[in-house]
């Protein structure tokens, strides 16, 4: 397909939950629903159930197990998200530089929350910044400005001493580090697995908690006033009970309290759901997790008991509005996933694209 051609999207193109259309066009890399007029040099056509470029609101470029990897690994790594149609990622902490992936039309866009802030010692290593809470208001702003409007914070880890996971700042640390945040237009999100963080973190103005295994009737209410997002990345917390077998000798606390916390993830999420809380899908790939997890991701909301129409926003129209990023709107950037079948019927078609378009290319 030249730089010229015009490509042709028909069958059923799902604009929004409530907007499907027979089909559209992509001129210039950009998306029209009007006819072009003159003739191309090239007519590419593509039949089928055509979405947004899907969302990844959880994911780690640049990010393995152990720490920062090289640009070829980080390039495979955004390349296996693309395979699957993800194509706007927002990356939950990364200590890698990956603003050249920014130059390459052909790799997702990526939004980032710049560098993990951790407690000293209270993270895994080689990830974060790992600072005490007199310094959490200078990371912070350094981050904020690093980042692409998001800062990413360690709400909780296991402290070696209780053996358990506990809360790892001060409720003054984080009001006052969310607000510099906010003063300097960034939004905050956080890691956090247990009950303990929960409140103060909210209560505090943050945005969004990644994970939320530990929210409880008494947290969930304030979620929904509060319009707090979650991240549940269930495919991550599905790691649980091996994560638990591994420490059960030497922290057998964590360990009963991580399978707690597990098995009753999908009633979590779903009463999190039924009380309205914003809910997106996010993987938590390029840790421990491989890429190109956000199908199967979309599979567990689902198995969780959200309706297949909010499963699917919840990493496409919905994902997208919250990020600030358009989508199949007119002349937005023409980046789109088109399916064999009807994903509203089976949200598993997600895991087969028949082509994947990106800034009005077919990349896949």
């Amino acid at each position: 397909m030249s730089d010229h051609a015009v490509l042709h999207v028909k069958g059923r193109v799902l604009v929004g939950p409530d907007d499907v259309r027979d089909e559209l066009w992509v001129v210039g890399g950009r998306v029209t629903y009007d006819r072009p007029v003159a003739p191309a040099t090239e007519t590419v056509t593509v039949a089928g159930w055509a979405l947004p470029g899907l969302v990844d609101a959880h994911c780690h470029v640049g990010l393995d197990t152990h720490g920062p990897v090289d640009a070829d690994t980080a390039e495979k790594q955004a390349l296996t998200d693309r395979e699957i149609g993800t194509l706007l990622i927002r990356d939950a902490g990364s200590p890698s530089d990956t603003r050249w992936i920014d130059d390459r039309e052909d790799l997702p866009k990526i939004i980032r929350a710049g560098r993990h802030i951790a407690r000293t010692r209270r993270y895994i290593r080689n990830y974060a910044h790992e600072i005490e809470p007199e310094d959490l208001v200078a990371y912070v702003a350094q981050e904020a400005r690093r980042g692409d409007g998001w800062v990413k914070l360690v709400g909780d880890w296991i402290d070696r001493e209780v053996g358990d996971l506990t809360a790892c700042w001060p409720r003054g640390a984080v009001e006052a580090a969310i607000a510099e945040a906010h003063r300097l237009g960034a939004r905050v999100t956080a890691h956090c697995f247990a009950e303990d963080s929960l409140r103060d973190l909210v209560e505090a103005g943050i945005d969004c908690i990644e994970h939320a295994t530990g929210l409880t009737e008494e947290t969930i209410p304030l979620f929904a006033e509060r319009g707090v997002a979650i991240v549940p990345t269930l495919v991550n917390i599905a790691t649980f009970p091996d994560l638990a077998a591994g420490g059960e000798q030497k922290f057998p606390r964590w360990s009963d309290h991580m399978r707690r916390l597990h098995a009753r993830r999908y009633d979590t999420v779903r009463a999190a759901y039924d009380a309205g809380v914003p809910i997106y899908a996010g993987t938590d790939a390029g840790g421990s997790l491989p890429h190109g997890l956000v199908a199967a991701e979309v599979a567990e909301l689902t198995l969780a008991g959200i309706p297949v129409l909010d499963a699917l926003s919840a990493t496409t129209w919905g994902a997208r509005e919250w990020l600030g990023r358009p989508g199949l709107v007119e002349g937005a950037p023409a980046d789109l996933v088109v399916y064999e079948a009807d994903p509203r019927e089976d949200v598993r078609v997600l895991a087969a694209p028949r082509r994947v378009v990106l800034n009005g290319k077919v990349v896949g």
